[in-house]
């Protein structure tokens, strides 16, 4: 008399989690290796079985009902010896692989990326997950890699076996996009479709080596940790650049500009002239800083030297560089003042303002 009659998948196991499972008679687990001749193999749809023997393959069955018999499966009678037709028992084990798409395993870095941004060279740390999904598409090459001495394999083995893997080809991934191809980490949100299609395709050959298939793969988000020292120095010096490209000038120009306000705010403030004649020249701007500076000495010290006229600043044409609204000299190009906030000219007909106007002369605009 056959000692297994049936053996088919355990209801009792998560599809959604387990990939494969080595048979196991619940009623008497030591006999699950002893297989009688016409023991009947049911395997479901989505699932393929493996008969093994001494390690090894003997056969792979797919959906539907088999009779074990050495009638049907002549290896059988070549490896195990058995009469054709008889009942004795033999010993082999089944394991059953379960092809369900899998589509919702997730990824993540443990710990940040060290990466330096291509537009500022900061070092920064960098954070990424996402999800992905497979099948598996060769289950005689996914037991026998994978298994091992292990009774099953889930869905947490993979994501343990794949992990350093995965991360590994997206670091490389991410690396790529930010030091090659000179993508700042505040524009890569922008590139996480074209990253998770190629990243497929770079995990692809990797995964068939192990009988399986991926679906597919995404980055979720690529972000970056908000309290490193490098992130925020990067967005402050985004912020000051993002104001200076408001106010219309640059950065060396914001420098003279500082350097000439702490010199006039020091006590005896004649030396602003050579404070910024000296700074101009250095920069190849010496004739408009030096004349700046000499308009700012005179505007805040009127004692020293020659004293400007009562209302010469307010009836200076407003071409640029005195302020029509406070007054006060700005740089040549400027939009706006830097130190009340006024605009140069016409907000509609970019026309120049005349100093106290409430409405434009060459337009009629109001003006706030």
């Amino acid at each position: 008399m056959a000692i297994i009659q049936v053996v088919q998948w355990d209801n009792s196991l998560d599809t959604n989690d387990v990939l494969a499972w080595q048979y196991v008679d619940r009623k008497n687990p030591a006999k699950s290796d002893e297989l009688g001749n016409w023991t009947q193999l049911v395997v479901r749809e989505s699932q393929e079985a493996i008969l093994f023997r001494d390690g090894k393959a003997l056969d792979l069955f797919g959906a539907g009902r088999h009779t074990l018999s050495t009638d049907n499966i002549p290896i059988l009678r070549r490896i195990i010896n058995l009469p054709t037709g008889g009942e004795s028992a033999f010993k082999a084990f089944v394991w059953f692989v379960n092809k369900v798409n899998l589509l919702d395993i997730k990824w993540g870095t443990q710990s940040p990326i060290l990466l330096r941004d291509p537009e500022y060279q900061i070092p920064v740390y960098l954070r990424a997950y996402g999800q992905f999904g497979l099948r598996v598409n060769d289950s005689r090459q996914f037991v026998l890699k994978l298994a091992g001495n292990k009774s099953s394999l889930t869905r947490g083995d993979i994501e343990a076996y794949f992990k350093g893997l995965i991360l590994s080809k997206m670091g490389d991934m991410i690396a790529t996009y930010i030091a090659h191809k000179k993508i700042t980490i505040f524009e890569i949100a922008a590139y996480l479709e074209d990253m998770s299609n190629e990243a497929v395709e770079r995990i692809r050959p990797e995964f068939a080596n192990f009988g399986i298939e991926p679906l597919n793969f995404y980055f979720g988000s690529v972000n970056v940790v908000d309290d490193d020292e490098g992130i925020k120095k990067l967005k402050a010096a985004m912020s000051e650049r993002a104001t200076m490209n408001v106010m219309g000038y640059s950065y060396q120009q914001k420098r003279s500009f500082d350097v000439l306000e702490g010199a006039a705010k020091n006590e005896g403030g004649s030396s602003l002239v050579g404070a910024g004649v000296g700074l101009g020249a250095g920069m190849g701007m010496g004739g408009a800083i030096g004349q700046m500076a000499a308009q700012m000495n005179q505007y805040i010290n009127p004692q020293q030297g020659v004293q400007t006229p009562a209302g010469a600043l307010a009836q200076t044409p407003a071409s640029g560089s005195v302020c029509p609204s406070c007054g006060k000299p700005v740089p040549e190009g400027a939009k706006f003042c830097m130190f009340c906030g006024a605009p140069m000219a016409c907000p509609k007909c970019g026309s120049a303002l005349v100093p106290g106007a409430k409405f434009c002369s060459n337009c009629g605009q109001k003006l706030a």
